[in-house]
């Protein structure tokens, strides 16, 4: 299937076009129905009448934007009229949507005279909090947003303009950078005269470029001073006096060229007369001024961007205007200024310069990312770009007196990321109460990482340090790890790191010594043991068992059992506990836990008891809420009397007598659990009636099915797995877990370790 059956095909699916609108609140009642409408929603029309600031309180205003289009100038299509716009502006509303969780009406104008646009959107302002002007030609684009930014209280941002201008400006800040050259005195030509072009321009300006050092050319050549063809006043501003007349002889000795113009409107012969390591972002769509194999031949030392997502460094849009209005609405801005601009542009910038997380790699099928020629910007599906972005602009438009609304830039990060997931929001909770623990008590936790050399664990372990909640010491080869942190760029970030490589550490004997006789009646000698203590897991362990670390992570690179089992013969298991392996569910905001999920492959009566007893216990710990244990089966409440149903029910009374604080009821199906409406019809006594946020399953083949198909299908987000039941804090990652996904767990093994702190006292302190 062709990319143009297959567009097709994807417009027309299911239900037409790419948007819908839901209601937000419940409308399943008649009593839901009176406060909706009529007589309940008189109120807050009262209100707002009384003071019209209310509106944001009260409607969907301050998240709502108008996409509006006359269909002049769409893409590369040129004037091809409102209707046919309208894909085109139902896909900005769902960029809109996915990136910063803003709500859009794409509205597409009859009205080809500027002064019809105008009035249209004046009369829209009670509706939107803001407008984005889209796809409409220039000059005209330039005349309507100068009078709408006149006559509006609402932020209005031309995206052709500005959006263009602020990714490039990003890019350009960064390029400049890689090549080692002086902004003030790089010499800048732009093919194209319109909107985009005239926007980056002006932005350019403002980064320090200066203007005798920009030559603009458009479809009639180089736009000099004198020149009558083809101008306007906004073309006249970059008027030159020059006796260069074609864009071939702009680019003769040009450190960059800025293309905003149409397909092939540069030869790789021009490109070979500009100076040493050229920059040259041909951001033509859907084909570039010049491709970039072809530049590529003839001047290897270019530093290349495009508008396409098939080539390095692409030029997209969608890294600016959801977050610029993200950062706009939430300080109902009354409008989108040059600061809060130049706060994006900057923002990017130093974003690119990141370390790139393992989720965004996937997104483009596995691609290694770092700040260098090929990557200057980040990409689209880097959920980064939302906390920075939106906080700089925020924070952009405080400053400059155009917020109407002030807010605190540390806790509107936080309010950021419950926008990136709730996985984020709640793991951001955990670190910061390790955090102020580890603050408090003055002691950072020590855990060893038994695969120290896996660049997933160093990337972790910069993370970790970086957030201050723990000391990494890394298990490896000494010179293999130096070579992979320089490897990465982490040098400077991982100075000073305690690196061990067992068979050269002054404890390698005594710890093969101890586990020789800890384990002298399970076939272990000595001669064995210390083979085995070579060995990182088996080594890491004893650091742990010894006192010589507080805590241990392993298994990115290695199946579950095979990280367990050296960790259960050197530490074993709590006496009275139950090893298990628990995940975190988060579904719709509401956190879940499931167990168990990666150990027990067929858990008896009383080992399911001990699971759910220590889940409940974790989940208190974690959530700060009162766990509700639903022991799931087939069967409910004897409606089966088979031996499967008969075994949790049978958990269900141990529980009951092990620890009769717990709310817990069963043997039920999993829709009673966390349906309330079976309950109340037809078990009215059910402990847990639909509520349940603890699910205990019969054994592990139905824990795990049922995890990843919430995962896949449900669209839960799951932390995990969170191993219980250890004697001393030992986790084991998911074979090719995720940096994030280390990082996490690593907190979890802070939190467990101040947690057995406490219990015994503090001898730390």
């Amino acid at each position: 299937m062709t990319l143009y059956d297959e567009s097709l095909e994807y417009h027309s699916r299911g239900r037409k076009g790419k948007i819908e609108v839901i209601p937000t609140k419940p409308v399943s009642t008649q009593k839901d129905l009176s406060l909706a409408y009529t007589p309940g929603v008189a109120e807050p029309c009262r209100m707002i009448q009384e003071k019209e600031e209310l509106i944001y309180e009260y409607t969907a205003k301050g998240n709502l934007v108008a996409v509006v289009s006359n269909g002049t100038a769409v893409l590369g299509l040129g004037n091809i009229g409102a209707p046919a716009s309208k894909p085109v502006m139902e896909g900005k509303g769902v960029l809109f949507k996915k990136f910063a969780d803003i709500d859009v009406f794409d509205i597409e104008l009859n009205a080809k005279e500027p002064n019809d646009v105008i009035r249209a959107c004046e009369m829209l302002e009670p509706t939107f909090g803001g407008i984005n002007l889209e796809d409409i030609k220039a000059p005209e684009c330039f005349y309507i947003e100068e009078e709408l930014k006149k006559r509006l209280k609402i932020p209005v941002f031309h995206d052709d303009q500005h959006g263009t201008a602020v990714i490039s400006g990003a890019a350009f800040l960064n390029a400049i950078e890689v090549v080692g050259k002086d902004i003030k005195k790089v010499r800048v030509v732009f093919s194209g005269g319109g909107a985009a072009a005239i926007a980056c321009a002006n932005l350019y300006l403002q980064l320090g470029v200066k203007r005798e050092n920009i030559m603009m050319c458009d479809s009639k050549g180089v736009i000099y001073k004198g020149r009558r063809e083809g101008m306007n006043p906004y073309k006249e501003k970059f008027a030159v006096d020059t006796e260069k007349k074609t864009i071939a002889q702009a680019l003769d000795g040009a450190d960059a060229f800025v293309g905003v113009s149409v397909k092939d409107a540069v030869s790789a012969k021009m490109i070979q007369n500009m100076n040493k390591d050229p920059i040259i972002f041909a951001m033509a769509n859907p084909d570039p001024e010049i491709l970039p194999e072809t530049v590529l031949k003839v001047r290897p030392d270019a530093i290349m961007a495009t508008g396409r997502s098939d080539y390095p460094n692409q030029v997209n849009n969608v890294l600016g205007f959801p977050f610029i209005f993200r950062g706009a609405l939430d300080t109902r801005a009354t409008c989108i200024n040059e600061e809060m601009k130049m706060a994006a542009v900057k923002a990017l910038a130093e974003l690119a310069k990141e370390d790139v997380p393992d989720n965004v790699s996937r997104a483009y099928g596995g691609q290694s990312f770092k700040f260098g020629r090929t990557y200057l910007i980040p990409k689209p599906f880097d959920r980064r770009v939302l906390l920075w972005v939106a906080a700089s602009v925020a924070e952009a438009a405080i400053k400059t007196g155009v917020a109407r609304k002030k807010v605190d830039i540390a806790q509107y990060k936080d309010h950021l990321e419950t926008l990136l997931g709730s996985s984020y929001t709640v793991m951001r909770g955990i670190k910061k109460r390790v955090q102020s623990e580890t603050e408090e008590e003055g002691v950072l936790a020590k855990i060893v990482f038994t695969e120290g050399e896996h660049p997933k664990i160093l990337k972790a372990a910069h993370m970790i340090r970086e957030e201050g909640f723990a000391e990494p010491v890394l298990l490896g080869n000494e010179r293999n790890v130096l070579k992979n942190i320089k490897d990465l760029g982490l040098e400077e970030d991982l100075a000073g790191i305690k690196i061990i490589r067992p068979s050269d550490s002054d404890n390698w004997e005594e710890y093969a010594r101890k586990f020789a006789e800890k384990r002298s009646r399970k076939g272990v000698t000595f001669a064995l043991a210390k083979s085995l203590m070579r060995q990182t897991d088996y080594f890491g362990a004893m650091m742990v068992e010894t006192g010589h670390a507080d805590g241990l992570l392993s298994g990115i690179s290695h199946s579950y059992p095979e990280t367990l089992k050296p960790a259960i013969q050197v530490i074993g298991v709590k006496p009275g506990s139950r090893l298990a392996g628990i995940y975190m569910l988060i579904v719709k905001k509401k956190v879940m836990f499931f167990a168990d999920t990666t150990v027990n492959i067929d858990p008896s009566a009383e080992e399911l008891a001990d699971i759910a007893i220590q889940t409940a216990e974790l989940s208190k710990s974690l959530t700060n809420t009162e766990p509700r244990i639903a022991m799931l089966s087939f069967s409910n409440f004897g409606s089966n009397a088979h031996f499967f149903a008969l075994k949790v029910k049978n958990a269900v009374d141990l529980i009951k007598i092990r620890a009769p604080h717990l709310i817990v009821d069963g043997e039920m199906q999993a829709d009673t659990a966390v349906f309330p409406e079976i309950s109340k019809e037809s078990f009215p006594f059910n402990k847990v009636p639909g509520n349940a946020n603890v699910l205990i399953f019969p054994d592990l083949q139905s824990g795990n099915i049922a995890y990843k198909l919430m995962t896949r299908l449900g669209q839960a987000e799951a932390i995990g797995p969170i191993l219980v039941g250890m004697n001393k804090p030992v986790y084991v990652l998911q074979q090719n877990s995720d940096v994030s996904d280390v990082v996490n767990m690593t907190a979890f093994t802070a939190m467990e370790i101040q947690h057995r702190r406490k219990a015994r006292g503090n001898p730390y302190l």
